[in-house]
């Protein structure tokens, strides 16, 4: 029997005859309940999207179309197997099936036609989706998953303060990694089979970025998170008899590369290790909702695209160039002027592969080795994976493809026109593991340590090991209490710090003491929790203005805006505290200099009397983003949003509850000390996969199922997830409500 079905929270549940009758109406359920989200993603894969959500959006925009997400997807599918092909083709005619009565039910279309027509523009309409679309999406989710912009960190700090001050800085931000998982193997649960659970971390969207679902047919059924606007459940998945989930491996393959460009008779020319090679160049243009259009010059050298049009010169030594000569417009040359660019180099556009033969794959495993098999041709992100089966077999391997090239390659922005940076074309090998006992992936140093070059710090892997390791027998319901662990082992070195200082005012003295006999617990309702945040945010403050590091000021500014938070020295210094309070490596910024700035801090903070009764969910909020229209839309106000005089919503205004956590708590829920307290990445998902009986599985999104404000399932699931409660995955055909229409 064909159909679709929902269960209490409004989740699809989608039956059909064959997978390609499946993949349709995947499409087709998506486009009904998330149209506004699948349209701003179409458009911010194809550089569009400054058209309905304005000027904000036009950075994005250049990005994408320099970097050519569009035509590599284009690429990709055109490389695809015919049955991947068929099966992507069969979602995209779902989608584009189901847009038109998605679009009457998202007031976000109605409002973006309404303003249209009174600038007597042509009324939005959902766009027509292409065979590659869903590619292009997948690729723009991931694109910065390798955090390629931190090359230029690690650039700048090597040539400002010296080779071996990168390490200080050694987490690729922004927000670092949050993402865990875990498997607890059948002889540590009480029901004697595996269970696999986690949180993918990522930044909150409303609505959010996983999409909950079951996918039925003869071949197979399997509930997982899909992404909206891709077919399957490509990260997290249980088939019954085998469930499978991933985190981010952190891994090192993307490269940038130093270009020097010239224009020669009409053409675009780029200095390589042969000499000048013709480049392929063409003008394109961004429309601006309310503005003038935006003209783009797309560039390609032999590497790749150019994503950095007008780079700093650097000396070809790097260390004495002066910050003048960083911005001249150029040197001539006898064939005309000469300028420095930065050119991306990423396997989907080398290879034509995003991997997308190993989704409908993944659906059909029944065992750990069909996994294994399948994720064989995983391409993009690279990812550790833990798998499970009812028979008992387990897995735990690195799946994705990264190019074997000069190590310098993985450190820097290296120069194109230097021999020895050119990719050969062979791939490092996929790390793997046996299995022994419990397993965590929690993007730290571990089973991908070969493939990357900065990872997360080890405190969630390690707490999380601590806290399964402190009981013989596990049932999927006592998950939550790992997946909400508030620990912050990360404060001990500015405690530390504060409890060497000496000659303090009286009310520093009782704060510092509150701060010292805290239980170090990021709970929502804790004043210490948000004492310890405050004192923490002054002291990053004024690390970040020592004149040491004062080099590093302002690389953001030079930079495109997609690349300005893997620049910014703020959250910089505040992902690195650890490092910066315990080094020696910075002349100027030793143990006394660090006490002074901590004493200053704990000062101001006592001076302010009114964090004595301020608890950390008072200042730690969750602060989604919502992709709005120009001129933003007024749904109805709620916590997840505010609504400002003029009636416009802020897509970025904190929800009225609290969150506990912080970034290196198991519940990492990440704030930029010294930048905000609010967070904007979180737990994307929670689930737990019990490979005992598919129905004793529980997960969570932010927010809900669907997209469309004001419907009942809008925001059902927020104070679960708010709490880290979890709801149960229906298994039960019988439990669940027949949509009345043929999808």
């Amino acid at each position: 029997m064909s159909g679709v079905y929902r269960d209490a929270w409004g989740i699809p549940h989608l039956r059909a005859g064959d997978p390609y009758k499946l993949a349709f109406a995947q499409g087709r359920v998506t486009a009904l309940d998330r149209a506004w989200q699948i349209e701003v993603e179409r458009r911010r894969a194809t550089g569009t999207s400054a058209a309905i959500l304005g000027p904000d959006a036009v950075p994005w925009d250049r990005f994408a179309r320099q970097a050519r997400l569009a035509d590599t997807a284009e690429r990709c599918l055109h490389a695809l197997d015919g049955d991947t092909a068929r099966w992507v083709s069969a979602y995209v005619d779902g989608v584009n099936a189901g847009l038109p009565e998605g679009a009457r039910r998202a007031p976000e279309f109605a409002t973006a036609r309404h303003e249209a027509a009174r600038q007597e523009a042509a009324g939005l309409a959902p766009g027509r989706w292409e065979p590659w679309t869903p590619m292009a999406i997948w690729l723009s989710h991931h694109i910065l998953f390798a955090h390629f912009p931190a090359k230029l960190w690690r650039e700048a700090v090597a040539e400002r303060l010296g080779p071996e001050a990168v390490a200080l800085f050694a987490a690729d931000g922004p927000g670092t990694g949050g993402s865990n998982g875990w498997l607890v193997p059948g002889d540590h649960t009480a029901t004697g089979a595996a269970l696999i659970a986690g949180d993918p971390h990522r930044f909150i969207e409303d609505p959010g970025f996983y999409q909950q679902i079951r996918l039925a047919c003869p071949e197979f059924d399997v509930v997982g998170l899909a992404v909206p606007g891709v077919p399957g459940t490509a990260h997290f998945g249980h088939a019954g008899s085998v469930a499978w989930a991933i985190t981010n491996a952190m891994a090192d393959y993307q490269d940038l590369y130093r270009e020097r460009l010239r224009r020669e008779d009409g053409r675009v020319e780029a200095l390589g290790p042969d000499g000048w090679r013709p480049c392929t160049a063409h003008v394109e243009v961004v429309e601006v909702a309310g503005e003038a259009p935006v003209e783009v010059e797309v560039v390609e050298t032999e590497r790749g695209p150019v994503v950095m049009a007008d780079a700093p010169v650097r000396g070809e030594t790097g260390r004495d160039h002066d910050q003048a000569a960083d911005r001249r417009p150029g040197r001539e040359t006898g064939h005309g002027r000469v300028w420095e660019a930065v050119s991306l180099r990423y396997p989907p556009r080398v290879r034509r592969d995003l991997g997308f033969a190993a989704l409908p794959a993944l659906l059909r495993a029944k065992t750990v080795a069909d996994v294994d098999r399948a994720l064989d041709r995983w391409a993009e992100p690279v990812n550790v994976v833990l798998a499970a089966d009812t028979d008992g077999g387990l897995l735990h391997r690195v799946a994705g493809v990264v190019p074997v090239r000069h190590p310098d390659n993985a450190l820097r922005a290296v120069p194109a026109w230097e021999p020895g940076h050119e990719w050969g074309g062979r791939h490092a090998p996929m790390p793997r593991r046996a299995v022994h006992g419990i397993t965590v992936m929690a993007n730290e140093q571990g089973l991908a340590a070969p493939l990357g070059v900065e990872f997360a710090p080890p405190y969630r892997a390690d707490r999380i090991r601590r806290l399964l390791d402190g009981s013989p027998r596990w049932s999927a319901g006592d998950m939550a209490a790992v997946h909400t662990d508030t620990l912050l082992p990360s404060a001990g070195p500015l405690l530390d710090l504060l409890a060497e200082l000496d000659g303090l005012g009286p009310e520093a003295v009782r704060l510092r003491d509150r701060l010292l006999a805290w239980d170090r617990r990021m709970d929502a309702a804790s004043t210490d929790a948000a004492a310890y945040a405050a004192v923490r945010a002054e002291v990053v403050r004024r690390l970040a203005a020592h004149p040491v590091l004062a080099p590093l000021a302002g690389l953001d500014a030079e930079a495109p805006e997609v690349f300005r938070p893997w620049l910014a020295l703020t959250p910089r210094v505040a992902y690195a505290l650890e490092s910066l309070l315990t080094t020696d490596l910075l002349p100027g910024l030793d143990r006394a200099a660090l006490a002074e700035r901590a004493r200053a801090a704990l000062e101001d903070v006592a001076a302010g009397g009114e964090k004595a009764g301020v608890r950390w969910g008072d200042l730690h909020r969750l602060a989604p983003w919502r992709a709005l229209p120009s001129p933003a839309i007024s749904p109805p106000v709620d916590s997840a949003g505010s609504v400002d005089s003029a009636g416009s919503v802020d897509s970025a205004a904190p929800v009225d509850t609290g969150l506990p956590g912080d970034h290196d708590c198991v519940l990492s829920t990440s704030s930029v000390p010294g930048v905000t307290h609010h967070s904007a990445r979180g737990p994307a998902a929670r689930y737990v996969w019990d490979l005992a009986r598919r129905d004793g599985s529980l997960w969570i999104v932010p927010f809900g199922a669907s997209g469309v404000p004001g419907d009942p399932h809008w925001r059902d699931q927020h104070p679960l997830w708010l709490h880290g409660e979890l709801v149960p995955v229906t298994t039960d055909w019988n439990e669940l409500i027949e949509e009345r229409h043929d999808p």
